[in-house]
């Protein structure tokens, strides 16, 4: 709490926004948190600051983490915000970072929709530059936020956590080992349970059969086909996926209207992914999972042995260990290819890399691909100084029966330095004075001078070029 006994907190664009994801009026959060609706109203208003006992009756409340007025993981944060003000389009207003962090704090909605039009910006000039500006034809092309952005930053905003369905998850669980005992073998069980109650027989199919697909459920057969290319943790979790669409039925249709999502692809993709987030929940049951987690130092692989799932299963469902009264490691994720490409971002804390951009190529993220299947460790450090203890490795995607494509991906994991100490992975390494790799944002919005692995000038500083010298970035510039 110190952060917050030391200076004074105007958080009343924070508190009406979280009024509005609760629905809730200003009477009954007033009456919630023990205060006077006019004293909310003051609070709302920017006219009195929000103390710390304020702050720890709302988490009381409302089961909050205190971090969540912390806002710059999230779509309309300040690091996004800071970003977004670095394109040259708005060089010449020379906005202060105190006025970004403003506008974040104040007015988060506006800061959000400040951000996803930026998103649609950004794509339609990488449209116009592709000369693919008019594909879909009129105004629509390029100005609407793409299904995956909006998704991902929804569940961003909440903190990839859904109690809804982390509450389904372990009744399923307790209903399952009532049935079929604590050490029934899982495949089975859901095997059983999908026939017995939905009449659904699973079956493994060649790869001929399904020659482009993975998983496919038969609605009139009531038949799930699951290829033969899926290992067994992928055909564990096809089996959990469809459990948690029949089962989260109710769950899930509430999350979606309350998500109000733009337009019904958007919806579908959200559902898809909150039904994800239901079947990792049923492998990995919260309680579960975040003692195992706990004894053992996070070892990942120690956790997919245990619980029959794989490497990118485990990683992603570390992230989503929030719940105020049994919190984990909050851990960062990232899943990129050898491209850079990234396709998947989750936080359940601090996101130190850009949203625009692609990771810095200081992070051993991408160095990766060259020892598959290893996790490398590195200590790095963001421009702010805050430090970040991060693990790589190499997981195969499952493809067609032979190509000769390289279908590993990586992912990237990270948490606070501060919480490095619980990580069997930090075992052995002087966390108090360690070796630590600098790193930054995208090159475009990157400030760190006589950076080697620098691939253009920062957008908000000039280039200088000397016809005597080389410097040891490629793309020397003036200070600040």
């Amino acid at each position: 709490m110190s952060d917050y006994a030391e200076r004074k907190l105007f958080l009343g664009g924070r508190l009406r926004r979280l009024r509005r994801d609760l629905g809730v009026t200003q009477a009954r959060m007033a009456e919630d948190i023990g205060v006077s609706p006019s004293y909310l109203n003051l609070l709302e208003r920017n006219q009195r600051p929000v103390t710390a006992q304020v702050l720890l009756k709302l988490a009381d409340a409302y089961e909050l983490d205190l971090k969540s007025f912390s806002n710059d993981s999230e779509a309309g944060g300040s690091a996004s915000l800071t970003e977004v003000f670095a394109d040259p389009l708005f060089k010449d207003l020379a906005l202060p970072r105190q006025e970004i962090a403003e506008l974040s704090d104040n007015s988060p909605a506006v800061a959000e929709a400040v951000v996803r039009l930026y998103q649609a910006y950004s794509d339609r000039r990488r449209r116009a530059e592709l000369g693919a500006e008019d594909l879909e034809g009129g105004e629509r092309a390029g100005l609407v936020i793409t299904p995956s952005d909006w998704v991902r930053d929804h569940i961003q905003h909440q903190r990839n956590h859904f109690a809804e369905l982390e509450e389904v998850a372990e009744r399923l669980c307790a209903d399952l080992a009532t049935h079929h005992g604590e050490s029934s073998d899982l495949g089975g069980a859901l095997r059983d349970r999908l026939l017995a109650r939905f009449g659904v027989k699973v079956s493994v199919t060649p790869a001929e059969v399904l020659p482009d697909m993975l998983r496919r459920y038969d609605y009139h057969r009531k038949r799930l086909f699951l290829s033969e290319m899926l290992p067994v943790t992928g055909r564990l979790f096809g089996m959990a996926y469809q459990l948690a669409m029949f089962e989260g039925g109710e769950a899930l249709t509430l999350l979606l209207d309350r998500a109000g999502a733009p337009d019904r692809p958007t919806r579908s993709l959200l559902k898809v992914s909150l039904a994800n987030y239901l079947a990792a929940a049923i492998l990995m049951p919260y309680g579960a999972i975040h003692e195992a987690a706990e004894k053992s130092g996070y070892d990942i692989d120690l956790l997919t042995a245990r619980f029959g799932v794989s490497v990118e299963q485990v990683c992603h469902r570390l992230t989503t260990l929030t719940r105020t009264t049994q919190r984990g490691v909050p851990f960062f994720m990232l899943r990129v290819d050898s491209a850079g490409n990234i396709s998947k971002r989750f936080a359940g804390g601090a996101f130190p890399f850009s949203r625009f951009g692609g990771a810095c190529p200081r992070w051993n993220l991408h160095s990766a691909f060259r020892t598959p299947g290893r996790f490398l460790t590195q200590i790095v450090e963001t421009q702010d100084g805050a430090r970040y203890f991060t693990m790589a490795r190499t997981v195969a995607r499952a493809a067609n029966a032979y190509t000769t494509e390289d279908s590993d991906v990586a992912i990237g994991m990270g948490c606070e330095l501060k919480h490095a100490i619980k990580l069997v992975y930090a075992r052995g390494l002087d966390l108090d004075q360690p070796r630590v790799t600098p790193i930054g944002p995208a090159c475009r919005i990157c400030e760190r001078p006589a950076c080697p692995q620098r691939a253009t000038e920062p957008i908000s500083r000039t280039l200088l070029v000397d016809d005597f010298s080389k410097a040891i970035s490629p793309y020397p510039f003036a200070p600040g």
